[in-house]
């Protein structure tokens, strides 16, 4: 039977064609042959440049681009996919999503932390977007694994320096090289058993490179983790009818017919509509 899966990425991906392109080819070899991914990025014009680090240094620019996510999970079950998979390590809207959908969703993020847990005691986090310092020990605790978490070091490269690396094998090597640098001192300085390169395009290229370990600590692969985890969630509901919770403030869904007239009263009622595919 196949299983459609909706990527997201917090991207726009008609920017990024070398990094798009690297994204395809690896979604192709880690997911089942009855598997279909279809990718989706922001909207063009979301950023004032081809990345949206500047955008996600403010909370509040990073909650209202969230937005699109909630628009693509309704458009998602909508065309009928049975999963969808938000490629940020962030998972934005994650939880509210979850409550809006009958189809599961799986965040990046979440997911590569959780699984962790199964190679490691403590996982580290490698990232390149130094504004958002302060983000991961908090979002660590929305995810309830602040016990499991070893720490966080800069990656020593930046997504320019990343998306070079994308573009030209030649800079491959020595970007590589220096987030392997990091995460040596993450393990060294942490005793991070487990390493989850965070923004996606850096999880890609270690890919890309063949890193698996560092300094003998796991490098969780989030691509595969991500899309794997979305095909275990749906063959779960398949098998046994496994769902999210509907318990709780934090789980309970809103009356379907409510949301849609708060997203028309809003004027998001067609935002899903507008979100590319490629």
């Amino acid at each position: 039977m196949i299983m459609r899966i909706w990527h997201q990425s917090f991207t726009v991906l008609q920017d990024l064609p070398a990094y798009e392109l690297g994204l395809k080819k690896r979604i192709d070899e880690v997911i089942r042959p009855d598997t279909d991914v279809v990718l989706h990025g922001q909207i063009p014009g979301t950023y004032t440049n081809d990345y949206p680090g500047s955008d996600l240094a403010y909370g509040v620019l990073y909650w209202m681009h969230g937005l699109q996510w909630i628009a693509a999970a309704r458009e998602a079950e909508k065309q009928g996919f049975d999963a969808m998979v938000l490629a940020s390590i962030a998972g934005p809207m994650a939880r509210e999503i979850r409550t809006i959908v009958d189809i599961p969703v799986v965040g990046y993020g979440e997911a590569a932390f959780n699984l962790a847990g199964l190679y490691g005691r403590r996982a580290g986090m490698l990232f390149f977007i130094k504004e958002r310092l302060d983000f991961w020990p908090e979002q660590l605790r929305h995810w309830g694994l602040t016990e499991r978490f070893a720490g966080i070091e800069h990656a020593g490269v930046r997504f320019n320096d990343v998306l070079a690396a994308h573009m030209d094998d030649a800079r491959m090597g020595e970007v590589v090289d220096k987030i392997v640098e990091q995460g040596e001192k993450l393990v060294r300085e942490t005793g991070a058993d487990v390493i989850v390169p965070g923004e996606m395009p850096m999880n890609l290229l270690l890919s890309k490179a063949g890193v698996t370990e560092i300094a003998g600590a796991t490098v969780i692969d989030g691509i595969a983790a991500s899309f794997k985890m979305a095909e275990l969630l749906v063959d779960l509901k398949r098998v046994s009818g496994m769902r999210p919770s509907n318990h709780g403030y934090f789980h309970q869904a809103p009356d379907r017919g409510r949301f849609e007239q708060v997203l028309a009263f809003y004027g998001l009622d067609d935002l899903g509509s507008r979100i590319p595919s490629s």
